[in-house]
């Protein structure tokens, strides 16, 4: 979704001064950040996402998923297809060697601070950021283990604003609005649920951030029955998510007031009487 976005604003020739990432944000900003702010940097993108498949980066192993439940590891698979994915398109060793200013999130797994990474090794920071918990293993920096900065920040708007933007471009990878029946796996349950945590959060800060910098949220395609785990729709969600986001910026959208977003299921539900309540 994210790369339909990035051609969009590329066509556009709406660049970035800076990239703040997480998660899969981060694995995207890392590649972007390295690489000539155009159009053909989408496109060698897009390439890479088209011919990826979800055994690359997440190789189920039965064996390994037993020893995680028994206590014996503390994730389900292992990162090597992850940090082979970000060592061979990685350009530049290190975060602040990369030509466009480069930030991203990770949280601390014993105390839970979110931390913000601008300096050190590009693909330790990158793992980091997206290690998810329980599924792919945390990654020593420093004295500290770091797991998945979308368990604090998958949309890192304030750390933008704290860095001193204000004209942001936000580009989420949503969430699977429309699904018939929730996610059949442990790993398809654990993603989803965090992209809806991650959702939730975008909401927030969207109304937290709206009056502090000009946020141009642009939209993920809806209605989306696509799980996370599906690596098998590159091609449908870089062409609807660019096409979405032409329409977005060619009818002005961008130059309006960031809107609050709704977390919602498609469909039509019945209406529903008012009622007092109280929540405890």
């Amino acid at each position: 979704m994210q790369v339909g976005m990035l051609q969009a604003l590329y066509e556009r020739e709406i660049v970035p001064e800076l990239i703040v990432g997480t998660s899969a944000g981060a694995v995207n900003g890392a590649f972007i950040a390295s690489r000539p702010p155009s159009v053909e940097t989408a496109t060698e993108l897009a390439e890479i996402w088209r011919n990826l498949r979800r055994g690359q980066i997440f190789p189920l192993n039965p064996f390994r998923g037993v020893l995680g439940f028994l206590g014996s590891r503390d994730h389900l698979v292992p990162a090597s297809g992850l940090r082979k994915l970000v060592a061979e398109h990685s350009q530049h060793q290190r975060l602040e060697q990369m030509p466009i200013e480069f930030h991203v999130v990770a949280v601390d797994v014993v105390t839970g601070e979110e931390l913000l990474l601008s300096r050190g090794p590009t693909r330790d920071a990158v793992l980091a950021s997206a290690a998810i918990p329980a599924v792919l293993p945390p990654v020593a920096w420093e004295k500290r283990l770091l797991m998945d900065g979308g368990v604090a920040n998958n949309t890192p708007i304030s750390h933008a604003v704290q860095l001193g933007a204000r004209e942001i471009y936000v580009l989420p990878s949503g969430h699977s609005c429309a699904l018939e029946q929730p996610p059949s796996s442990a790993l398809g349950m654990a993603l989803h649920a965090l992209t809806l945590l991650t959702q939730s959060r975008l909401i927030a800060d969207v109304e937290l951030h709206r009056d502090q910098a000009k946020l141009i949220v642009l939209p993920p395609p809806c209605p989306l029955g696509i799980q996370p785990i599906d690596f098998g729709h590159a091609d449908e969600l870089i062409e609807r998510s660019l096409a979405d986001a032409r329409a977005f910026l060619d009818r002005g959208s961008a130059g309006r007031p960031a809107l609050p977003m709704r977390m919602h299921r498609q469909g039509q539900s019945r209406p529903r009487k008012k009622r007092p309540a109280v929540a405890a």
